[in-house]
C-alpha cells in the first residue's frame, strides 16, 4: 500500500537523524528498502520466524526486529543494525513512524475507493452518506471535478505533483482514472465565480507543464453542493474535455459552463447531422470548399460579419472579400452577410467537425 519510494525517503530521514542502518523487510522476508549497500532485494530468513512468533520485537544476528502491523497482522519488519539500548529505541521509533504512514496511507486508500465509486454511479444513495460519515468526508460543501489529461510518461508520479499543488487542502482528492487521466475533486469555500475557477485550472496547467515539460488538457464541470452531485460533474467535466478537442482545437483548458453551442451538438444523433448537412449544402461537403474559402468564412466570424475588418486583418481588398462571399452564395444559397443565414453556415460547420471527429474515433 505505501511505495517502496515512500518507505525508502523514510528510513534515509531516520538514518541522517540517528547514523543507524535500517531495512524494511516484507512479511515474506525481502527487502524492499535499506540504508545499507547490497541489502535491497535480499531475503531474510529469520523474518519468517519472527512474523509467526509471539514477539513484538527480537534480537537476531546483531540487528533488532520490530514489528509494523494492519488491521492486527504483521504487513512489515523494520530491521536495525546494532545490539545496544539506542538501536532498540531506534527501532521502536521507526516501527511507530512507518505504522503511522500505513493508517495514513490506509485511510487515503479508502477515500479514493470512495470517491472513484462515487464518480463511476457505483454506489447506492444510502451508501454514499454512511460511507462519507465514516471517513469524515462533509457532504454539503460546494465541490468542483477537474479532469486532467496527459500524455506523460507513466513513471512520473503526475497523482503526487497535483495533490502538492494543493498541500493544505486535504479535502481535495486527486485519483488517477487510468495512465493519462486524472481528476480533482476540489473543494470550493462558496459558490466561486467561473474567473475562480479558469485560474484553478491555469495553476495546474503551469505547474504540470512546469515540472514536467508536457501538454496537458484540462476541464471542468459545474460546481455541486451535495456528495451524490459528484459524478454529474466528473460527467460534465469528460463531455468538456471531448468538446473541447471538437470545436476549441486551440484551447487546452475547456469549462463545462463555456461551452455554448458545441454542448448541444455534440449531444445529436450522426443521422440527424448528416440529414441536416444534406439539407443545408444540397448534396455538397465541407471537402468541396477551398481552404482559402474556410479562412475567409472563420475570421469574417471573428469579426461580426464585419466586411471592412476582415479585409483588413487577411490583407485583401474589400471587393476580393466580397467576390468570395459572393462565390460561398452561389455553392450554397447562403448570404453570410446576413445574420440568419451566418448563423446556419456556422452551425454547418461545427457540425460537420462533429462529424469528421466522431467518425475518426470509429475507426
Amino acid at each position: 500500500m505505501i511505495s517502496n519510494q515512500i518507505l525508502q525517503s523514510t528510513i534515509d530521514g531516520l538514518k541522517n537523524i540517528t547514523r543507524k542502518e535500517l531495512s524494511v523487510v516484507e512479511k515474506e522476508g525481502k527487502v524492499i528498502a535499506t540504508t545499507e549497500e547490497n541489502m535491497i532485494g535480499r531475503q531474510i530468513d529469520a523474518v519468517e520466524n519472527f512474523i509467526t512468533s509471539p514477539a513484538e520485537s527480537q534480537l537476531i544476528l546483531g540487528y533488532q526486529y520490530f514489528k509494523i502491523y494492519d488491521n492486527g497482522v504483521p504487513e512489515y519488519v523494520i530491521q536495525v543494525k546494532g545490539e545496544d539500548e539506542a538501536s532498540y529505541q531506534i527501532g521502536k521509533v521507526a516501527a511507530f513512524q512507518i505504522q503511522s504512514l500505513l493508517v495514513a496511507y490506509k485511510e487515503r486508500y479508502d477515500k479514493d475507493n470512495f470517491i472513484k465509486n462515487l464518480l463511476l454511479d457505483n454506489l447506492l444513495l444510502v451508501d454514499i452518506y454512511s460511507r462519507a460519515k465514516k471517513l469524515h468526508i462533509e457532504n454539503n460543501v460546494h465541490r468542483i471535478v477537474y479532469l486532467i489529461e496527459t500524455n506523460i510518461d507513466k513513471e512520473m508520479n503526475v497523482v503526487e505533483i497535483v495533490r502538492g499543488i494543493f498541500p493544505a487542502k486535504t479535502k481535495d482528492f486527486v485519483t488517477a482514472v487510468d495512465e493519462h487521466s486524472i481528476i480533482l475533486v476540489k473543494e470550493l469555500r462558496e459558490k466561486e465565480p467561473l474567473d475562480e475557477i479558469d485560474r484553478i485550472a491555469r495553476m495546474i496547467e503551469e505547474t504540470l507543464n512546469a515540472e514536467t515539460s508536457s501538454r496537458v488538457y484540462i476541464s471542468s464541470g459545474t460546481i455541486v453542493s451535495d456528495l451524490k452531485d459528484v459524478s454529474r460533474s466528473y460527467k460534465e467535466a469528460k463531455m468538456a474535455l471531448e468538446v473541447g478537442k471538437i470545436f476549441e482545437t486551440e484551447k487546452f483548458i475547456v469549462n463545462y459552463e463555456k461551452l455554448g453551442i458545441g454542448r448541444l451538438i455534440y449531444q445529436l444523433p450522426l443521422p440527424l447531422c448528416r440529414m441536416f448537412i444534406k439539407e443545408v449544402l444540397h448534396g455538397l461537403t465541407m471537402d468541396d470548399f477551398d481552404d482559402e474559402t474556410l479562412a475567409t468564412v472563420n475570421k469574417f466570424f471573428e469579426n461580426n460579419l464585419n466586411v471592412s475588418e476582415t479585409s483588413r486583418q487577411l490583407y485583401i481588398h474589400r471587393n476580393t472579400l466580397v467576390y468570395r462571399l459572393d462565390k460561398l452564395q452561389k455553392m450554397t444559397g447562403l448570404d453570410l452577410r446576413n445574420f440568419d443565414d451566418a448563423i446556419i453556415f456556422k452551425i454547418t460547420l461545427m457540425v460537420s467537425k462533429y462529424m469528421m471527429y466522431m467518425d475518426k474515433m470509429a475507426y
